[in-house]
């Protein structure tokens, strides 16, 4: 059973936000943290925006759900897509699957097909939205409810950060939120195809995501927080 004071808190939040940092925006993944957020901000606080970044490489479950959360909530997601010329430009030099050859070329297609496209997304931002969660894995485990993004000069909310994943769930459920078909096959993370994979019970909820890699590296960049300084969490709700 999911507390109703922690929902109460993330509906403050997120009116907070549309108040004090328009325009801001959900960053969705369509994981079941960003399903949630994008339930509550559609109810609660429709002014703030949402987009989502199309690698080009997702999952066919992941564009089902796209087409499923389009006809429950509309035309609300904004669509970023990488730059077709570079990407070519890549896949022509290093093959299309060079990320798995090494960090440094997976976290090049990751820029190309994210944090480009996230730039892009943030560049008329105040505020951007996430469904980050310090459970989620050893990068994740000190993130803020309010951080200060460096990179793009904006703070960053994640109004989810000490949910549990039961929690999570237990909101999809009483809400009858869609999710990602794949959740039901034993992912637990949900990115771009090749770079997801599913787990077994003994793993982590991120062992899916670059499973040939050490848990250290696991972020594509979007959230990187070496940069950033985080801030007192009244601030966010004051």
């Amino acid at each position: 059973m999911l507390e109703t004071k922690k929902v109460a808190s993330v509906i403050s939040l997120l009116n907070n936000i549309q108040r004090d940092y328009a325009p801001a925006a959900l960053a969705t993944s369509f994981s079941i943290e960003d399903m949630v957020l994008l339930d509550v901000i559609s109810k609660h606080a429709p002014e703030i925006g949402v987009f989502t970044l199309d690698t080009g490489r997702l999952p066919a479950e992941t564009y089902d759900l796209m087409q499923r959360t389009h006809e429950r909530y509309g035309a609300v997601v904004e669509v970023y897509a990488p730059d077709c010329s570079v990407l070519a430009e890549y896949v022509q030099a290093q093959g299309p699957n060079a990320f798995y050859n090494s960090v440094e070329q997976r976290k090049q297609c990751c820029a190309m097909r994210k944090l480009v496209p996230l730039k892009r997304a943030l560049s008329n931002r105040e505020a951007w939205i996430t469904g980050l969660r310090r459970e989620q894995s050893v990068t994740r485990n000190d993130i803020q409810r309010m951080e200060w993004d460096a990179v793009h000069g904006i703070p960053k909310f994640n109004p989810l950060l000490d949910w549990s994943e039961d929690e999570v769930w237990a909101y999809i459920r009483e809400n009858d939120v869609p999710f990602n078909e794949l959740y039901t096959q034993g992912y637990t993370s949900i990115g771009c195809a090749p770079c997801t994979r599913a787990i077994t019970e003994q793993e982590d909820i991120r062992a899916g995501r670059w499973w040939w890699e050490s848990p250290e590296t696991k972020e594509c960049g979007l959230h990187v927080r070496q940069e950033s300084k985080a801030k007192d969490t009244e601030t966010a709700e004051a």
